[in-house]
Formats: C-alpha cells, sequence, structure tokens
C-alpha cells in the first residue's frame, strides 16, 4: 500500500486559474483534485483515458459537442475517453472537485511543458 499525506502532494496551475492535485495514481486508476478560480477555463481537448468527476463546491461548465453542461454541488460527471470538452468556471466563486481517469493521467497533456523553453 502507498500512503501519501496532504502536506506531501504538489499543486499545480495547469493553465491560469486552474489548479491540480495529484491525489493517488495506481496501474489501473488515478485520482486528482481540482481548484478553479472564477472565469478560469480549461481548454478543449481529448483524452484516451475515460474521466468521472464530483463537484465539491461550486458550479462547473462543461462545453461538449456544441452543448453546455452546468455541474453544481453535489453533481456527477462521466466523459468517455476520445471525446472533446472543456470546462469554464462562470460563477463568482472557486469550483472543487475530484476526478478519476483510467488508465492513470499524471499529467494533462493540455497543459503546457514545464520543460519547455
Amino acid at each position: 500500500m502507498e500512503h501519501v499525506a496532504d502536506g506531501e502532494r504538489e499543486t499545480v496551475e495547469a493553465v491560469p486559474g486552474v489548479h491540480l492535485t495529484q491525489l493517488a495514481a495506481g496501474e489501473e486508476l488515478s485520482i486528482q483534485r481540482f481548484h478553479i478560480e472564477p472565469d478560469a477555463e480549461v481548454p478543449e481537448h481529448d483524452h484516451h483515458h475515460e474521466q468521472t468527476g464530483y463537484v465539491v463546491e461550486g458550479t462547473l461548465t462543461f462545453l461538449v459537442g456544441g452543448d453546455e453542461y452546468a455541474m453544481g454541488t453535489g453533481d456527477s460527471f462521466t466523459i468517455p475517453g476520445g471525446e472533446p470538452h472543456a470546462a469554464v468556471n462562470r460563477g463568482d466563486e472557486p469550483v472543487v472537485g475530484i476526478d478519476t481517469f483510467a488508465p492513470p493521467r499524471p499529467t494533462p497533456d493540455w497543459a503546457p511543458d514545464p520543460d519547455a523553453e
């Protein structure tokens, strides 16, 4: 068993206002916490991972296939692998939630490469 204490986790700002914390990653699944500031956007992207999530607080609007889905506190969602999607916090308060990815996704492919110059 692997144990990671809360103070040992690193939070990264993947794009302005979008903060991700990898909570745990195994062979088949990873889980992360997201904290999205008001007016911050996750750009449209897709990935081979199936993504499920839960909104702990706030409202996050997903943009999928020309449709909008507002996910509020207590709502959960599933995004199949390969489906293009984006998300935006249109509220006045941060959105906090949990994502899972299968297979594991340690780093989002839409985030800038920190090693690129």
